[in-house]
């Protein structure tokens, strides 16, 4: 049901970008709309892991440099009948951790060195198991593609936006595309619109991720003491993750003001209800 319900929001996303293509230049916009999602999905793609890598400055571990984690990542990769994935080290006090990758094939978890000071054994298998999650389950292509498109939403209603200020949405309900007062109106509702999507995505996703986990390591214990942690340490020790890929994060690194009431993440605490709700049937 989770996955159903994502691809109708990525199609809604999708088509709210193709309605601001309209409102910039009626049918032909609504063109060069489509030409830019396909050429921003094929970057999105091919370059997605190599930028937020880069962006975070981490390091790739070999296995002489962390044995048991490359043990316990490879035991539960094995698990889960995917690939081994690539692990790397960001340099971040701040505890959290995520996946990227286009597929199983190409995986990356990276953990932050304040995730690893902070958890034990049992905390740290949690988190590695739901970062494998995201990666096999596709999440990682999933939400570098949503991100992306919601970013140019707002990027092109800035331009409608602009454009209107200086007239440059004249014309009237004759001509082809919406006319200058309702390309105005969806300018400015349309990147809340695709936030609120690309928001009911990532926690779809985040749940979904939370549940295989716990089935993958047998319990729900570890990962629910991680994320309590994890939430108390996110908000002690200011993070040095990229805005724009806070929404790949284990927890929300991006803890206060706006950064909370606006999180593409779910409560830590229905995560960890859910969690337990589970653990009654992973016991029987």
């Amino acid at each position: 049901m989770n996955t159903l319900k994502v691809g109708v929001l990525l199609a809604g996303l999708t088509a709210l970008f193709l309605a601001i293509g309209n409102a910039m230049g009626g049918q032909t916009g609504m063109v060069i709309a489509g030409a830019l999602a396909l050429a921003m999905n094929f970057g999105t793609y091919w370059f997605s892991d190599k930028i937020v890598l880069k962006a975070v400055r981490g390091q790739e571990l070999t296995p002489e440099q962390a044995p048991e984690l490359f043990a316990m990542t490879q035991r539960l990769a094995e698990r889960a009948q995917m690939p081994m994935p690539r692990l790397w080290l960001v340099a971040d006090m701040s505890p959290n951790a995520f996946a990227t990758g286009r597929s199983p094939k190409h995986g990356v978890v990276a953990v932050n060195q304040g995730l690893l000071n902070m958890l034990d054994k049992r905390e740290v298998e949690g988190v590695i198991a739901h970062e494998l999650a995201h990666i096999a389950n596709r999440d990682t292509l999933t939400m570098a593609i949503t991100a992306s498109i919601a970013g140019a939403i707002g990027m092109i209603a800035n331009m409608v936006q602009f454009a209107a200020m200086f007239g440059g949405l004249g014309g009237n309900s004759d001509e082809e595309g919406m006319s200058p007062i309702a390309a105005l109106a969806l300018a400015f509702v349309a990147p809340l619109m695709a936030m609120v999507i690309q928001m009911a995505i990532s926690r779809a996703r985040e749940y979904e991720a939370d549940k295989f986990a716990a089935r993958l390591v047998g319990t729900g214990e570890g990962l629910s003491s991680a994320l309590m942690k994890l939430e108390r340490g996110a908000a002690a020790v200011p993070s040095h993750m990229p805005a724009s890929a806070a929404h790949m994060c284990i927890v929300n690194p991006l803890m206060g003001g706006l950064g909370k009431l606006l999180s593409t993440h779910p409560p830590i605490q229905e995560r960890v209800r859910r969690l337990r709700e589970l653990e009654s049937t992973l016991a029987a």
